[in-house]
């Protein structure tokens, strides 16, 4: 089995996939000072035009064994992720042409709770593993029903299997 290890989050090591942006600890231009102050347009999410609705969820995430055994895309929209209750570990890999993503390529980014993730339509992820004994919550944005209409899962074979090492 195929290790690999816990990456920290950067902006040039996640832009293969997507973008990301501290909703807890805000950077860039802000309008008005202490003790009001508003960040906008921090982060920007494509869902694949306007005939949706966005539509917010929560992936409960329970402690599991540290393998990458399944993954999922979704063609034609970016997906949110934020970790809202502690940090996380995401598993990723690149878009490709092919119906099972490739093996070699998948990363697994440290995610601190409270940053917004938008993965890029057609990466390759799954639910987050957590980080010790208790359940993760993590708030799930995508245009309504992508989890019907737009999910292509692909579940692994035993030798494809990939263990994290944390």
């Amino acid at each position: 089995m195929k290790t690999i290890q816990v990456e920290p989050l950067t902006t040039e090591r996640f832009l293969p996939f997507g973008r990301y942006a501290s909703m807890i600890e805000p950077k860039g231009n802000s309008l008005g000072d202490p003790p009001i102050q508003f960040f906008g347009d921090m982060l920007q999410v494509d869902l694949g035009g306007n005939e949706t609705l966005p539509s917010f969820g929560v992936c409960r995430c329970s402690p599991r064994e540290l393998i990458i055994d399944q993954a999922e895309h979704h063609n034609r929209t970016c997906e949110v992720m934020l970790p809202i209750d502690q940090d996380v570990w995401v598993q990723l890999a690149p878009a490709n042409a092919g119906a099972a993503p490739d093996f070699e390529k998948f990363r697994v980014f440290l995610v601190p709770k409270g940053t917004l993730l938008s993965l890029r339509p057609g990466v390759w992820h799954h639910a987050p593993f957590t980080i010790g004994k208790t359940p993760a919550n993590v708030l799930i944005q995508l245009p309504e029903r992508t989890y019907i209409n737009d999910a292509i899962c692909y579940t692994f074979s035993e030798t494809e299997r990939i263990q994290v090492n944390p």
